[in-house]
């Protein structure tokens, strides 16, 4: 099956034969469907905080102050947020009368609103730089020769460069780039009792210098604003996440100088670089997923919420712990602590009448001594994306989960029901606690369901293939944590899919 090129181009991303067959036997067997029991709703597996409730928690964490880092997936082009403008770009004429014969929705809104983006400056002084004035091409309704100069080489080749380093807000007549709307936030939650701010951006190989060159340019001026000293690390996608391609066969698919087609595990792989952060409390939230600084305070106080819940029910965890470890530990106290993990961790395990102490001990332990994460829920109003559900696992324990409807068996018409039924969905809000209670780091890589993997149907050089992904991030490469669901008001959920987004009132 393999030849020596082949081995030696596997052993050069870090991967063994053993792992490549493993990939080639998912693609033959495929993945099973998840089976969810029901969705997590308001106080039956989402909780939702009162207004004191939020401010004994906030007051937590701002006690505590736990070592903290803030982590920020950063990688891939943002060419996607602007395929409606490429799409126009390669079809439309030269030059129109005005925009009203301009057909695409998408385009007039950008062309009508261009001035209030973060970027029109920079994008008037590059055209300008070649002689022309923006303005006149408005007028002119020469609209294909102004994103010339947006989205390609030739001028700010925004189609080209990651999310993290484009103009997304003005602030007091001031244009910040996503990266440093990160920066500001994480002051504001991220910030240690030696106001040290630790934030650590998953990035691309190719985006490198664009990163580094912003925190040549904005970090040194925010640290003497604030007082505060940033530690801003970057890694990169490991080469060893990597899933080898197959043909529609399941054979070995080739490129054209025949080396073995391998292509990125999908953002489960970002599972490695997670394991590899030093953090007592680590945040997470998606680089397009930010506001001006001036709009942040809900987010931010949110997100010291999550952390004190997350504080909470660690101690509660260690304390049972330390309990069930301690040489007069009884029966009694076992109920006490199964109703703690089926009622507040909503974990529903298979309990034996008849088990040694010894043994209940250690199954105990199992259960609670895992990493832990607190995840904002948002009231679902239609947006895209995973949601939290109660599943049974292959033990016959349930449960609770992130699910995207790429999981359910879609011509299960009782699954499909429940997934429909969800009152919520996953903003990528979260906090983790990846420390056990003797204080060491967790192996995260331990704690993935490898049967949560995806496939989908690819092509190259015309030719058709299948791919494979890794367990998602926060689904399947999560799977074994103890989760949290705490509900989360929508304002704390600003993405930017297309470049129209930043027109929202609240990028503004």
């Amino acid at each position: 099956m393999f030849t020596e090129k082949d081995i030696q181009q596997i052993k050069n991303k870090g991967l063994t034969v053993d792992i490549v067959k493993s990939q080639i036997n998912d693609f033959e067997n495929g993945f099973p469907f998840l089976n969810i029991y029901k969705p997590a709703t308001i106080n039956d597996g989402i909780v939702r905080l009162s207004k004191n409730e939020i401010s004994v928690y906030v007051k937590l964490f701002d006690d505590i102050k736990p070592d903290t880092l803030k982590f920020v997936p950063a990688s891939g082009a943002a060419s996607r947020m602007f395929k409606f403008l490429f799409e126009f770009y390669e079809t439309t004429v030269e030059q129109y009368e005005d925009i009203s014969q301009v057909e695409e929705v998408e385009v007039k809104i950008f062309f009508t609103n261009i001035s209030q983006f973060a970027f029109y400056n920079d994008l008037k002084a590059i055209i300008k730089a070649n002689n022309l004035d923006i303005e006149d091409l408005l007028e002119q309704g020469r609209y294909k020769e102004i994103l010339k100069y947006f989205l390609f080489e030739e001028g700010l080749n925004y189609g080209q460069k990651p999310k993290g380093v484009l103009l997304f807000h003005i602030n007091d007549s001031v244009a910040k780039t996503a990266f440093e709307e990160h920066l500001l936030e994480g002051i504001n939650y991220a910030k240690s009792a030696d106001n040290k701010v630790k934030i650590h951006f998953t990035i691309s190989p190719e985006h490198q210098e664009m990163f580094k060159e912003l925190v040549l340019n904005s970090v040194k001026s925010l640290e003497d604003k604030f007082s505060v000293r940033f530690e801003i690390s970057f890694s990169v996608q490991k080469p060893s996440t990597d899933m080898v391609a197959v043909d529609l066969n399941n054979e070995l698919f080739r490129n054209n100088d025949g080396s073995l087609l391998f292509r990125p595990g999908g953002h489960g792989a970002l599972i490695e670089n997670l394991n590899d952060l030093e953090a007592d409390i680590i945040f997470i939230k998606n680089i397009d997923n930010v506001v001006p600084e001036n709009l942040t305070e809900t987010s931010v106080r949110y997100k010291k919420a999550l952390a004190g819940v997350l504080l909470s029910y660690q101690e509660k965890i260690f304390n049972y712990i330390d309990e069930i470890e301690s040489d007069d530990f009884d029966c009694e106290l076992t109920q006490e602590i199964e109703q703690f993990i089926e009622q507040e961790l909503y974990y529903d395990f298979v309990k034996y009448e008849k088990m040694e102490l010894g043994v209940c001990k250690k199954r105990l332990i199992e259960i609670m001594n895992r990493p832990i994460r607190v995840c904002g829920m948002v009231k679902n109003e239609g947006e895209p994306g995973g949601g939290p559900f109660r599943v049974i696992q292959s033990n016959g324990a349930i449960s609770l989960q992130i699910v995207e409807s790429s999981q359910i068996d879609p011509n299960n018409d009782h699954q499909m029901a429940i997934l429909k039924s969800s009152t919520h969905f996953n903003p990528v809000d979260l906090v983790f606690a990846v420390k056990d209670y003797k204080g060491e780091k967790f192996d995260l890589l331990k704690y993935r369901d490898p049967n949560t993997g995806f496939i989908s149907k690819k092509s190259k050089d015309g030719k058709e293939l299948k791919a494979q992904e890794l367990p998602g991030l926060w689904n399947g490469a999560m799977a074994k944590w103890n989760t949290i669901f705490v509900e989360v008001p929508i304002e704390t959920f600003n993405p930017v899919k297309t470049v129209n987004d930043l027109l929202r009132p609240e990028h503004q």
